[in-house]
């Protein structure tokens, strides 16, 4: 009985662990607000790098953004509406993509963590990439503008 009991003590001190806010292994977290209301995007890779320890690491997921773009609810938003975005840690460098219907894609400007809807309708999916200090994610959402 004491070494079942030691055992249980042991994995829960190493759960307890892995979720301290300084594991290099845990991806930052990025969300959307819209009209008050916060939204998180789907990460769809990264890369992460640790001096102190050094090792590297990456991940993707599928490369298919449609794919991706399908784990999230879909927003349902005006035309002109503001997002505003909170990335953990304050990337150094946010750049923000939108993938139109047609399939092409366009670059749009952020300005004070925030972008503008487009003002025509349709299904659009925005993608975020982002880099600070100890690596790079990409984070994905979609939207519906009427």
């Amino acid at each position: 009985m004491n070494k079942l009991s030691l055992s249980i003590l042991i994995v829960i001190i190493l759960t307890g662990c892995n979720k301290s806010p300084n594991n290099p292994l845990s991806h930052l977290e990025g969300k959307v607000i819209v009209n008050g209301e916060q939204y998180t995007m789907i990460l769809s890779d990264y890369e992460q790098k640790e001096d102190k320890v050094e090792f590297s690491i990456s991940s993707k997921h599928s490369s298919d953004i449609n794919e991706i773009a399908e784990l999230f609810d879909t927003l349902e938003v005006e035309k002109s509406t503001i997002f505003k975005f909170e990335i953990d840690k304050n990337p150094s460098s946010i750049t923000v993509a939108k993938l139109n219907e047609d399939g092409t894609t366009d670059l749009v400007e952020m300005k004070d963590n925030e972008i503008t809807m487009p003002s025509e309708s349709g299904y659009y999916i925005y993608q975020l990439k982002t880099i600070w200090s100890g690596g790079k994610q990409t984070f994905v959402f979609d939207v519906s503008v009427e």
